[in-house]
């Protein structure tokens, strides 16, 4: 696998330089796991074009993934990542509706959603409200079932520690949210509330509903209230609801993302863990924190 990523990177060096850019040699961040390669003269997306081409020609079942942005200012001192599929690896929906035996039904309605082919609110709330009269002590039920997202640890840790704020701004729920932002230490939490009433899911969420719109609020606010520009924040996500704060960030990242995503977002990760995000800023393995 090392020698054939090396090949790779001869392979996109020599494509790049072909294109007409000045490239610089490869510098390895992680040996054999990712690697930056640097070049000036060349529009970004001519680069990224011509390096997925040679990819896909020639090295088809190498699974990389790429990122081509600019050299300059690409360590983010923002972070505003979605929760579900995204921190986490769990729809916390689904795993409530699987307490009903509706997990099926409500993981479509979910795919759906979040693939942009439904509202996302009003899918939001014809989920929730099969959960009516559900016993609240399933929230803690459902809460052990929490799977973090490997390398989101070391995101969080590793871009605090280096300056930066970071915020989950989730469409799911603030209890399971609140849960994640303790484990990872997040500096801020924004997600929907489940109301409870007298022991039991009432099948709504407090209004104003985290929407995309709402995400992208957050990300603007969050970043004016540091006085960042958004060219300094760091956004990830993989749902429909991710794409506007996506588009709008500095680095927008579409992380196993659903298709309609995927195919609209500039920069994406397909095949990685989190640590990618880290690497696509410059850090080095000697500089990750794993907590």
């Amino acid at each position: 696998m090392a020698r054939r990523l090396d090949d790779a990177v001869a392979a996109l060096r020599d494509r790049l330089h072909a294109l007409g850019a000045d490239v610089g040699r490869a510098e390895w961040l992680s040996p054999g796991r990712a690697c930056d390669l640097f070049h000036d003269g060349l529009d970004n997306d001519l680069a990224d074009a011509g390096a997925r081409q040679i990819l896909a020609s020639d090295f088809a079942n190498l699974t990389v993934d790429i990122v081509v942005q600019p050299s300059r200012e690409r360590r983010k001192t923002l972070l505003v990542a979605d929760m579900e599929s995204t921190i986490i690896e769990n729809e916390m929906l689904d795993e409530l509706a699987d307490f009903l035996g509706l997990r099926e039904e409500v993981a479509e309605v979910t795919r759906q959603a979040m693939n942009g082919e439904i509202d996302f609110a009003a899918a939001l709330a014809a989920r929730v409200s099969l959960l009516k009269g559900m016993p609240a002590t399933r929230l803690d039920d459902a809460a052990r079932r929490i799977r973090i997202t490997p390398g989101a640890a070391a995101l969080v840790a590793t871009m605090r520690a280096n300056g930066a704020y970071t915020a989950l701004v989730s469409g799911g729920f603030s209890i399971f949210a609140g849960a994640v932002r303790r484990t990872l230490a997040f500096d801020d939490v924004i997600a929907n509330t489940l109301l409870v009433e007298n022991g039991v899911l009432a099948g709504v969420v407090r209004e104003p509903v985290v929407t995309s719109e709402g995400k992208l609020a957050a990300l603007k606010r969050l970043a004016g209230e540091r006085f960042l520009p958004l060219s300094a924040s760091l956004a990830v996500g993989d749902g429909a609801n991710d794409l506007p704060m996506i588009e709008a960030a500095g680095l927008g990242i579409a992380f196993h993302a659903k298709p309609a995503v995927a195919a609209r977002a500039r920069t994406r990760i397909d095949h990685a863990d989190l640590t990618a995000l880290l690497y696509a800023q410059g850090y080095r393995d000697s500089e990750i924190i794993d907590p």
